[in-house]
């Protein structure tokens, strides 16, 4: 077990959940229970996975909780895209947020590759 706090990819991934939760605050109130909420669980996912994964006792099962939390990154991606689409983010705050979905993105896979080897 290792403290999940020390780990900077969870850090990263703490930051694009408060990123998010700031930036869906001015999604429209008909997005509240579909859009809204979708983006932010699969974005809390990625930090919870990453908590989950640390209090495990093997490599191998930490390793398949970041795995769980890559494909919510990949979940999130999406969903900002679509938010944009949609025209509820707006070019800049898109950007910041693809980003900083890419970071969390590419630490996630180099753990996961470093663990499985």
């Amino acid at each position: 077990m290792q403290d999940y706090r020390k780990l900077v990819v969870w850090q990263k991934a703490h930051k694009l959940v408060l990123l998010i939760y700031q930036i869906t605050r001015s999604f429209p109130k008909e997005e509240r229970f579909n859009l809204t909420s979708q983006v932010r669980r699969s974005t809390t996912s990625i930090p919870t996975n990453i908590v989950e994964g640390c209090g495990k006792y093997t490599q191998s099962d930490f390793a398949n909780y970041l795995q769980v939390a890559l494909g919510s990154t990949q979940e999130t991606e999406y969903l900002c895209f679509l938010s944009r689409e949609l025209e509820y983010v707006d070019d800049k705050k898109y950007k910041i947020v693809s980003q900083d979905i890419g970071a969390v993105k590419a630490m996630l896979i180099s753990l996961i590759q470093k663990l499985r080897n």
